[in-house]
């Protein structure tokens, strides 16, 4: 398998942005929600990292999302990768918490700017195998770290990988 990357997708169809991204952007409305979300680092026994490829903007992701009322940050995740990418993990460690107030979704159609609050767990595949949503995820993919930097990723995420591939011991904390 050497540094190829493993991916099943569907075709990505342009759809109307039903939210924009603001990161340390001055013209990002004032957060006025918090919703806790949980993202998953996951890693192959190649030591290829899970992404997934939104839907709505093209980027690549760690798979993840909303943590529903009645369940753990943990079982979320675990949900929301198999969801997204079609492959159950099992969470073996903590990546980090990101709460970063200058990290803002802003959903036009509601009105709602959420400050992103994000636990992001390490994880190892136990089954599944790639199938992306074809609603949230056109794609996804087994990367090989070192195609990481040539993605379309968001800054925020990008951050994460980075924290998880090079301090997967030391959780990280903003």
């Amino acid at each position: 398998m050497g540094e190829q990357a493993t991916s099943y997708g569907v075709p990505c169809l342009p759809v109307a942005p039903g939210r924009r991204e603001y990161y340390h952007n001055p013209e990002a409305p004032p957060a006025n929600s918090m919703t806790p979300t949980a993202f998953v680092v996951a890693r192959n026994h190649y030591g290829h990292v899970l992404l997934v490829r939104r839907a709505d903007s093209g980027n690549w992701e760690l798979p993840g999302g909303r943590v529903e009322l009645g369940e753990s940050a943990q079982v979320a995740a675990v949900r929301e990768v198999e969801e997204e990418s079609g492959v159950t993990v099992e969470v073996t460690g903590l990546a980090g918490l990101y709460t970063d107030p200058g990290h803002v979704m802003y959903y036009p159609d509601t009105g709602e700017a959420r400050q992103q609050f994000a636990v992001c767990f390490l994880a190892s595949p136990v089954a599944g195998a790639l199938r992306p949503d074809g609603h949230e995820t056109c794609e996804a993919a087994w990367v090989p770290p070192g195609q990481i930097p040539h993605l379309s990723i968001h800054p925020s995420m990008r951050i994460r990988i980075a924290h998880a591939l090079t301090k997967p011991a030391n959780p990280h904390f903003d």
